[in-house]
């Protein structure tokens, strides 16, 4: 009761939960020792399933066939104790981070998709993982989550995320073969940020050299034509050029993930709002709320422990401990 209440809202309301709802008399501190206690257990047992999937030593999970499996992968901030930022570069140059980046991972199913062709994800089909840890860990940990769900049974495979450099190091070798979809929004988004810097304080050029370069170019999936585009700007201010560079590089780099038409004939999702809302309710409602702030062992040990509630598996982890 006290895991179920610590991964739910902070320790204290945890602690007047349990008065309430079963007139138990606990510590905060109680809540919290006992939430992230069971959160190690089931973070450690996560660690031992991961490491026999490196070794290829997982077994086949047999079932239905799946016709479209979805993997989804983004990042977000949480606010850490000073000790776990001592040499790590803030976003501002010369400040200090005050935070650490959870990597969060999601997997969901697609059977059907409505009279106008827009993809409808299987309803309580997502689960998450998650971490504070490298990407090459997380890896890892979303391929195991994968295998988990199907991912050998699956017809489509698609991996979907933002421009993220590390996302797509990993779809890969973790994911060979799977269709890599960057994320439409936030490639538009890009686009709207160098309209910003080409014309400031002007919503009037900023909105017809959007016309132009998102709805007749991105939205197209004319890739090659849009980097063309950007790199034919001329402007004589060096950080206006610096920024066109990037963003040319960047669409170059994911020209052949930002194929919207043709995904769109799929039937596919191209956006990654699935992930992006995870970051929020799995990460953001329980671990960013204001005056918190963690270890790197306290935090990862409630992402654990929310992670196995909200994907359904708490009874079957305690099933498995009696079993022991």
């Amino acid at each position: 009761m006290q895991a179920v209440v610590g991964q739910e809202a902070p320790f204290d309301h945890g602690r007047q939960q349990m008065k309430l709802l079963a007139d138990l008399e606990v510590t905060t501190k109680a809540v919290e020792r006992t939430a992230e206690v069971i959160g190690d257990n089931i973070a450690a047992r996560e660690q031992a399933e991961i490491q026999r999937a490196v070794q290829l030593n997982l077994p086949i999970i047999v079932g239905e066939p799946i016709p479209i499996l979805y993997v989804q992968m983004d990042g977000t901030g949480i606010p850490v104790v000073k000790k776990e930022t001592v040499g790590r570069q803030g976003k501002r140059e010369g400040q200090p981070s005050h935070t650490r980046e959870v990597k969060l991972g999601c997997v969901f199913t697609q059977t059907a998709w409505d009279k106008e062709g827009y993809p409808i994800r299987d309803p309580d089909s997502t689960t998450y993982t998650g971490a504070i840890e490298t990407a090459e860990e997380f890896g890892k940990r979303i391929y195991l989550e994968a295998w988990n769900r199907g991912w050998n049974r699956a017809s489509k495979k698609v991996v979907m995320g933002d421009g993220a450099e590390w996302i797509w190091n990993l779809a890969e070798p973790y994911f060979p073969g799977a269709i890599q979809i960057v994320d439409l929004f936030h490639a538009r988004q890009h686009l709207w940020e160098l309209a910003r810097r080409l014309y400031p304080n002007d919503e009037v050029n900023q909105k017809a050299w959007i016309k132009v370069h998102q709805r007749r170019l991105l939205d197209k999936g004319k890739i090659e034509k849009l980097v063309g585009a950007l790199r034919a700007i001329h402007t004589t201010n060096t950080e206006v050029a610096e920024k066109i560079r990037t963003e040319a590089d960047y669409f170059e780099r994911n020209e052949e993930r930002m194929r919207y038409p043709k995904f769109r004939r799929l039937h596919l999702f191209v956006g990654s709002g699935v992930i992006e809302a995870g970051c929020k309710t799995v990460i953001g409602s329980r671990l960013k709320q204001s005056g918190m702030f963690w270890t790197v062992r306290g935090a990862n040990a409630i992402i654990a422990l929310r992670c196995c509630h909200l994907n359904g598996r708490f009874e079957d982890y305690w099933e498995a401990r009696r079993a022991a």
